[in-house]
């Protein structure tokens, strides 16, 4: 089995996570460029036998390649070339899109991730489609992710936040015809109760997306998943 790292890059830290060792993690922040993160991973796995890498981005990704510079980090992700730079086969996604595929089990499924702001994704059978639904318009002409992300809580209050979640969760349930919906992201610990049909995700789904991005079909180099 070929032994896989999974690359969480958040705004505050990169995560690092591999089968059988412990998960280790760096800094990153809004002066993290493309080479200090080559540098600071290389450093950190130098003691890692590592066969292919997956990498999760806080940014729009197509195709495997970013198209849109992070809020939250610093320039010059854009084309950058993961795979030659870290020398070993590699694909990126959407951070949220890599939750939301290890969170999947069946049917049609829509992912939402609560952290500053708001990610999401799509899973139906063995298709994955990474969204922006933190950009949909929302109340008094603002964004959605103003209200379901970390700015929410500040506006409206804990108790406010949370009804205000539900409510739109439940909405954007109803319009992707969804099976089920699962939150995500570091603020669903904030809700001690979830309504039917609306589930918890766990932090171990991330590390499971990037492993199921290498899968293949039996006797076969077809990937398992179509990524969109």
């Amino acid at each position: 089995m070929s032994k896989t790292l999974v690359v969480d890059i958040g705004g505050t830290h990169v995560k690092l996570l591999m089968a059988g060792v412990d998960q280790r993690e760096f800094d990153s922040g809004q002066q993290m460029q493309p080479a200090d993160f080559v540098a600071k991973m290389n450093e950190a796995t130098r003691d890692w036998k590592i066969d292919n890498i997956s990498i999760g981005f806080p940014s729009v990704v197509r195709s495997g390649n970013v198209v849109k510079e992070p809020k939250h980090l610093g320039t010059g992700w854009i084309g950058f070339d993961f795979q030659s730079s870290l020398n070993r086969p590699t694909q990126v996604i959407n951070d949220a899109a890599m939750q939301a595929l290890g969170s999947y089990h069946v049917g049609r499924m829509l992912f939402l991730g609560l952290g500053t702001g708001l990610g999401s994704a799509f899973v139906l059978e063995k298709m994955l489609f990474s969204l922006e639904l933190g950009d949909l318009p929302y109340r008094e002409r603002e964004k959605i992710e103003n209200f379901l992300g970390i700015p929410g809580i500040d506006r409206l209050g804990e108790k406010g936040w949370k009804d205000e979640v539900i409510f739109a969760v439940t909405q954007l349930k109803l319009s992707f015809i969804a099976d089920y919906v699962v939150l995500g992201g570091g603020n669903v610990h904030r809700f001690e109760q979830l309504p039917e049909g609306i589930e918890r995700g766990k932090n171990e789904n991330a590390f499971l997306g990037g492993v199921r991005l290498w899968e293949t079909a039996p006797n076969d180099t077809t990937p398992q998943w179509k990524i969109f």
